[in-house]
Parts: structure tokens; sequence; C-alpha cells
């Protein structure tokens, strides 16, 4: 099965420059989607690969979104649902969503990144500086956001429920994605501009975003 077309995404022309910091895993202050999404799917993890894993900058910052938001939310904290994402395991993932029903590869672009092993042009979550993520109460009581996460479609647009009555179900689940995009955004992360749980710091979207004249991680295991 063949690869979705590549959608437009300006920012892998920019130039990286790896700074080789290290792979490291969550700490047990963060909490982590179990069993791992797509593990239980059967991806092709490489032995000894930890999909919960990202940067040593990045995870840093993801503890201070933590702190953040139980500072303005006391009742909430975060949910890592995947970090670190092999090549294999992201054409696993492509090719398993473009077998969904009702799938398009069109669809199936606008959120999955290419499988592409051109160093210059990875992934963002073989870089290790992406993390997908969501909330949950302290409880371990998911919260709804209006949309699954990897869902298809214009529900996965970060602000698909703006115009939402507050008042509304739909009101209280655009609340919510701005409640996770202030903590990551205070931690200095940047969001995937066509999905609400996908945040970055150091990586090609990061730097485009953030006006930075080159990224700081390449794809794990090739060099700057």
């Amino acid at each position: 099965m063949s690869s979705p077309p590549t959608m437009d995404r300006p920012w892998i022309q920019l130039p990286i420059h790896d700074c080789c910091e290290p792979l490291l895993a969550l700490p047990t202050g963060l909490r982590r989607w179990n069993p791992h999404p797509y593990a239980a799917l059967g991806a092709p993890y490489p032995s000894g690969t930890d999909p919960f894993q990202l940067r040593w900058s990045v995870l840093q910052r993801l503890l201070r979104a933590q702190q953040w938001l139980q500072q303005q939310h006391p009742e909430l904290e975060l949910i890592v649902f995947d970090a670190f994402r092999p090549l294999e395991v992201q054409q696993f993932m492509v090719e398993h969503s473009l077998s969904l029903p009702g799938a398009t590869p069109e669809a199936v672009a606008a959120i999955w990144a290419p499988p592409n092993p051109d160093p210059a042009a990875p992934p963002p979550h073989s870089t290790g500086a992406a993390v997908d993520l969501t909330l949950t109460l302290r409880d371990g009581a998911m919260l709804e956001m209006g949309g699954a996460i990897d869902a298809l479609g214009p529900v996965a647009q970060p602000d698909h429920f703006a115009t939402a009555d507050p008042d509304s179900p739909e009101g209280l689940w655009h609340q919510r994605r701005g409640w996770l995009a202030s903590a990551m955004a205070r931690a200095g992360f940047v969001r995937h501009p066509g999905e609400w749980w996908h945040f970055s710091w150091g990586d090609q979207l990061w730097a485009w975003q953030a006006g930075v004249p080159q990224a700081r991680y390449g794809r794990v295991g090739v060099g700057g």
C-alpha cells in the first residue's frame, strides 16, 4: 500500500543542525497511555525501542507544561499518547490509516507526515522532538476533547469548535483544547496547525513557527 501524497509542509525546507541530545524515557511524573496505541496494533518497533522517549530539553519543557497546567487546573494532568516514532512505525501507521473505512489519501496526509528517509526532511516524531498528548483528570479519567487523537477529517483541526456556544459540549471541548495548548505554549512548544494533540520543540516545525533559522533536532540516528 502506498503512502499518501505529501501535504504542503513549508517547514521541511529549514536546515537541521542536530545538537545531539539523547533520547530519554518519560519520568514517572508524566502519565503514559497504556497500552501504547501503536504497539497494540502490532507496529514494528525495533528491538529495545521505547516509544515514550523524547530529547532531554523537550522532556524538561514537558514537565514545565505539566506544572503550569496544574497551577491553573489542579485537577488535571497531561497524558502522553505517543512520543518517539521510528520510520518503520511511521510507515506502518500511514498504511494502517489508509486502510480505515472512509479514509482518503488526502485526509491521511493531513495528519501523517510521509515516512521520508531523507535526513533533511524527517517526520517530526522520528526526531524525538514531537509529542502527542491530551488531558486527564488526576484520578485517571480521560477528558473528552471533541475528537480522538489521530482522528481523520476536520475534527482534528485545533479550532474546529471555535464558534460553538461556550455553554455547549462543543464549547467545552474547545475550551479544553485551549487549556492544553496554553500549557504547552507556556513551555515553549508549538502546535501542529492541523492537529489539536501534536506539539513539538526543536524540530523543523518548531523552527518555522518560532522564526528560528534552523532546527535543533534531526531524525534520531542520522547526523545533522
